[in-house]
């Protein structure tokens, strides 16, 4: 039964009122006959939304035979669209904990997260039943296809009251460090990740932005499908990623607010300069009408942001954040964004800098940035050692990320167990050197690790991504030129990719064993 007008409004309005205080869905009803989403099957509005997120929560208690989940873990193997965002919904309104799962994780990683979770419930798309048949072989495992939710019947019975201090969301920290481990938000957390960044970056239900970042990570999760409903506005997706499809949504003129991470900003000026010079003008002509362009989940080489700014007129607003805290520093949305830095702490979040004896630096010294607020994750799921010592003992989320504080911005300079380079006494900056290596003008990508060495405690190494292979010592001499010679690399790797997560961050680990 579709559901329009003023009398959709105020039944959702008094259904969702009931049944929980979510802001995120609450919401939704005031934006009733408005479009929500896009995808390839069409457009779906908030009402729509709604409704089919309510099919989904009553499908997931009959499946649980309970009239509320209570906190059970229901993982998901859906694709970005309509149906992703109306899962996610749905579980939700059931009281249950929203596992997403990576659509592109081979078999053992996706039931790591099965099993890390103890998921009761796996809820799939058709697409992917062959890669997930022997977890929905498990006789503890309920499977419930997307595509059996459709023809479910409008059920009388009450959706569950959710406290909003209930856990919401296990979401997996990248594993680039060590195993990924399970990051459980509760509703308030999220409500105030959410809130917080829809004022910073003034979202409005006049906003249109693109859907392309993977939506088991909270830069996709948040930052962009959240955030834009929240407030109202819409999002198309483009599934899967095509950078010429993203430039032809450009060229449309729907588009108004885009975020990406840095390997995707690269694509779109390669897929730009294929372009007829006609066809890069047309493009040139319309970028400058986005009020908001975004970056994040990796550091930004500032000749990306630079060649970018050629294209698009823009500047793009760089931003601090993890899945353990959502966003916690932002370059600000009025006023001088500067490239290389992040910006400054986000309203309602506390951040301190602390040297290894957890004393507070004095600015233009680097620290451990160490975070407090309504923003930060409840725990590690199953693993209250790690939640502890991740948290100092007054409640200062430790990041392991060192930065400094340049004229008020903040700046990072690497995360301490991969990016700080610990060698002849020096501790040294990853991201600095790679910086400095973007620069050469047949070096296309890089990374910068630390190798244990006899002599030296670790040795710098670098491995490069080229248009054709460097001789060692000329690129020592060129380097040498613009850097201290303990900051040279010692060794080089020549790559035709760096090894990268789905977030395009470069897995300095594997790197690491390349040497």
């Amino acid at each position: 039964m579709q559901l329009e007008g003023k009398y959709s409004f105020l039944l959702l309005s008094w259904e969702i009122n009931k049944i929980q205080e979510m802001q995120l869905i609450q919401n939704a009803a005031k934006y009733s006959s408005k479009t929500a989403i896009v995808d390839s099957h069409g457009s779906y509005t908030y009402s729509r939304l709604l409704e089919d997120s309510k099919k989904v929560a009553f499908q997931l208690l009959q499946s649980y035979k309970k009239p509320d989940l209570d906190g059970a873990r229901v993982a998901f193997m859906v694709s970005p669209g309509f149906d992703y965002v109306k899962t996610q919904w749905g579980i939700w309104l059931a009281g249950g904990i929203a596992a997403p799962l990576c659509i592109s994780y081979p078999l053992p990683s996706l039931t790591y997260v099965i099993d890390d979770t103890s998921a009761s419930i796996l809820v799939y798309g058709s697409e992917y039943k062959e890669i997930l048949q022997p977890l929905l072989e498990r006789e503890n495992l309920i499977g419930i296809e997307i595509s059996e939710i459709e023809n479910i019947e409008e059920q009388d019975r009450a959706l569950p009251e959710v406290p909003l201090d209930r856990g919401a969301m296990i979401l997996y920290t990248s594993g680039t460090t060590n195993l990924p481990k399970g990051v459980l938000t509760t509703h308030r957390i999220i409500q105030s990740q959410i809130k917080t960044l829809v004022d910073a970056w003034m979202w409005t239900q006049e906003d249109y932005t693109i859907g392309i970042l993977p939506l088991h990570h909270v830069h996709g999760i948040i930052n962009v499908l959240s955030c834009c409903l929240y407030a109202g506005g819409t999002i198309e997706f483009i599934h899967p990623f095509s950078a010429e499809k993203v430039l032809d949504t450009f060229v449309s003129g729907r588009v108004n607010v885009f975020m990406a991470v840095p390997t995707i900003y690269y694509k779109l000026i390669t897929a730009y300069e294929s372009l007829s010079k006609e066809a890069q003008e047309l493009l040139s002509s319309q970028l400058p009408k986005f009020r908001l362009m975004v970056s994040g989940s990796a550091a930004l080489p500032v000749s990306v942001m630079e060649k970018w700014k050629q294209i698009s007129g823009h500047y793009l607003l760089e931003r601090y954040g993890m899945t353990e805290i959502g966003m916690a520093i932002s370059n600000p949305y009025e006023g001088v964004r500067k490239a290389g830095h992040i910006g400054f702490p986000l309203p309602g979040v506390d951040i301190r800098l602390v040297n290894e004896e957890e004393l507070i630096v004095l600015p233009g010294h680097p620290g451990e940035i160490q975070v407090k607020g309504p923003c930060v994750f409840k725990e590690y799921w199953g693993k209250p050692e790690a939640t502890a010592k991740a948290f100092t003992e007054d409640g200062w989320f430790k990041t392991s990320d060192i930065a400094e504080v340049e004229d008020g911005y903040f700046r990072i300079l690497g995360r301490d167990s991969v990016d700080i380079i610990k060698s002849g006494g020096y501790k040294i900056s990853a991201l600095e050197i790679e910086e400095v290596l973007r620069k050469h003008e047949h070096i296309k990508d890089c990374g910068v690790v630390g190798i244990p060495d006899e002599e030296w405690g670790e040795l710098v190494v670098a491995g490069l991504v080229c248009d054709h292979e460097l001789d060692s010592l000329e690129l020592n001499e060129w380097l040498r030129e613009r850097m201290p010679a303990y900051k040279t690399p010692r060794k080089y790797i020549f790559l035709g990719d760096l090894p990268r997560n789905v977030m395009g961050k470069v897995t300095k680990n594997e790197l690491k064993k390349l040497f």
